[in-house]
């Protein structure tokens, strides 16, 4: 890092506090401006600020990471472009008319308030141990690359640059968001995805510069490193329905090499969760005047979400074909001494590739992009936890509060949350494989809210005995995989091996996710039918609006004047843009 680097990084934190400063001077005490922004920001800061909230540590860390190790197989999740399209075209007519401050909120509408109850605490949990938890963890590992010289003596204790990287990224992220609230958080990151995307794509161009160009990177790297369809099992192995992993011999549901059966079925529920029902994405729509700004957003954050490809995974790849050619001294620790790419090496695969590739100046650019990932990823985490907990747990005990005091809990909310944060850094630090786990866990959580949702605006008949069984059921289902992960995951003492070989617990801990995430939604889906159709259906003024049979005729109407055929050709170029990148990513 020159001094060139340094003052293009003080430059971007001066914007940033510049731009805060504005934001918070334009700001009144109210819940609307303060959770929502006053619901009037346009489809540009809408769509930029669902992009940059995305692209955070999991980008920075996982994306690039699994890049070097498995190729294009997760381009499978960033493709998921056209789940933002179903967001803006069928979840955001119902959001924007029931007025809804969160997804809990709007559970309560369509079925009931104990519905609500459980998705508030489960979200809470949620992002304390996902996002939070993992923005910590990158905002340590993009530190440790970069400075790893760098410590604090602090009362006979060193604090290593992991330590002082996780502590900057959050307190100076809790700061600006505790005190700006979602009007902040959204124009700072409107700021932040211009500065990422720049940053990240001169990445990709001086990557493959250096190797020598994309055919390089083509003969340089295996054919399937370039394949999003990995087989079922592995090449070379024989495939069984015995519960087996063997040299030679693994059942097919044990291979966790990305196969093709759990990407096509089991990604597009975590997808649909993610993007249509989660309140860390779904918020940024709420702050629109209208379903035109709402849905134009989304259509211009599914032309962003398509970019993470080429400047997150392709320079995953990048460095690890430097790291085999040899022509890049400084990545050759991604490899061992037979040429294999090391994993826990390759999880630094994006900031050593910084370090490594860049030209003075553009570093400092790019590590600002880092950085901006990182706080635009935990800004969002932060108040997605203070709007929950403040609209759905604290107004529900006080009912009569009044503006400001909702206002300043949210504010307490975002405080606590940083302390929190906080707290998990040495927890974060010690723990080896946390990352894994913590991907993971998405895909136990979504399938019962995924169903509850998406079934419940499609089938007014559903209920909310059969909503909160659906709820109950799968997240029992979720929770006890995660009992059984999580000391093989952590590897707590005596787990380091995992569990005996051929027992339940190692049969249920070697069940590739997917593929258990997609048993957790089947099973969601036959209890929440199946209860609902066993008992009474919902009173008619109970879905009145909230499914697309139970419309009135003048809401369809609005809708319908609510978009022109720009808004059809543009989400119709995404979808083409996607089905290019499916036949040309195919080994």
């Amino acid at each position: 890092m020159a001094t060139l680097d340094w003052l293009i990084i003080l430059a971007y934190f001066g914007t940033l506090a510049a731009l805060t400063w504005w934001v918070v001077r334009r700001n009144t005490d109210t819940a609307d401006d303060y959770f929502l922004a006053g619901r009037n920001l346009g489809w540009i800061i809408v769509g930029a600020s669902i992009f940059a909230s995305n692209i955070g540590s999991e980008h920075l860390v996982g994306l690039a990471g699994a890049g070097a190790t498995s190729g294009v197989a997760l381009a499978h999740y960033e493709l998921h472009a056209w789940c933002l399209l179903v967001l803006g075209w069928v979840f955001v007519p119902f959001y924007l008319r029931s007025r809804v401050y969160t997804m809990p909120e709007f559970l309560e509408r369509r079925f009931s308030s104990t519905a609500r109850w459980v998705l508030a605490i489960i979200s809470l949990v949620a992002y304390i141990l996902t996002k939070i938890a993992v923005g910590i963890f990158a905002g340590g590992v993009v530190f440790g690359t970069l400075l790893p010289d760098v410590a604090i003596h602090l009362g006979g204790v060193e604090f290593n640059s992991f330590w002082i990287g996780s502590v900057a990224v959050v307190l100076l992220t809790g700061l600006y968001t505790v005190v700006g609230g979602m009007r902040a958080v959204a124009y700072t990151e409107a700021l932040q995805t211009l500065i990422l995307v720049i940053g990240s794509a001169l990445l990709t161009f001086f990557g493959l510069q250096a190797l020598g160009g994309w055919s390089e990177l083509r003969a340089t790297l295996d054919p399937e490193m370039f394949n999003l369809w990995k087989p079922l099992i592995p090449h070379g192995m024989e495939g069984t329905w015995a519960p087996v992993r063997e040299s030679t011999r693994i059942a097919w549901y044990f291979n966790g090499n990305y196969p093709w059966l759990g990407m096509l079925f089991c990604a597009p529920i975590v997808g649909l969760w993610y993007w249509c029902t989660d309140q860390y994405i779904v918020q940024r729509t709420l702050i629109a005047p209208n379903e035109t700004e709402a849905r134009r957003g989304t259509i211009f954050a599914a032309f962003l979400k398509l970019l993470p490809v080429f400047i997150f995974i392709i320079p995953g790849m990048i460095a690890i074909a430097l790291a085999k050619s040899g022509k890049v001294a400084a990545l050759s620790s991604m490899v061992g001494p037979n040429g294999e790419t090391l994993p826990f090496a390759a999880q630094a695969a994006f900031p050593l590739m910084v370090q490594a590739v860049l030209p003075t100046g553009i570093r400092g650019l790019v590590v600002a992009g880092l950085l901006a990932a990182l706080m635009s990823s935990l800004a969002g985490a932060f108040n997605a936890c203070s709007t929950v907990f403040t609209m759905d747990v604290y107004r529900k005990f006080k009912p009569h509060a009044s503006q400001d005091e909702l206002v300043w809990m949210g504010r307490i909310a975002t405080m606590v949350m940083v302390l929190i944060g906080l707290f998990w850094i040495p927890v974060i630090q010690g723990a080896r494989g946390l990352y894994d786990y913590l991907q993971g866990m998405q895909g136990y959580l979504a399938p019962p809210i995924f169903t509850v949702f998406f079934f419940g605006v499609f089938n007014k008949r559903l209920n909310a005995k059969g909503c909160l069984s659906a709820l109950l059921v799968g997240f029992a289902l979720g929770l006890f995989r995660l009992i059984v992960d999580t000391p093989v995951s952590l590897q707590v003492a005596g787990y380091e091996n995992g569990y005996p070989e051929g027992s339940f617990f190692w049969i249920v801990n070697n069940i590739y996710f997917q593929y258990y995430s997609l048993l957790i939604f089947l099973v969601s889906v036959g209890v929440m039918i199946g209860v609902s159709y066993a008992t009474e259906p919902p009173p008619p003024e109970k879905v009145a609006g909230l499914t697309f049979a139970t419309v009135s005729g003048e809401e369809r109407r609005k809708s319908r004047a609510s978009w022109n055929q720009w808004d059809v050709i543009n989400s119709a170029i995404v979808l083409l843009l996607i089905l290019a990148a499916y036949l040309y990513f195919n080994g």
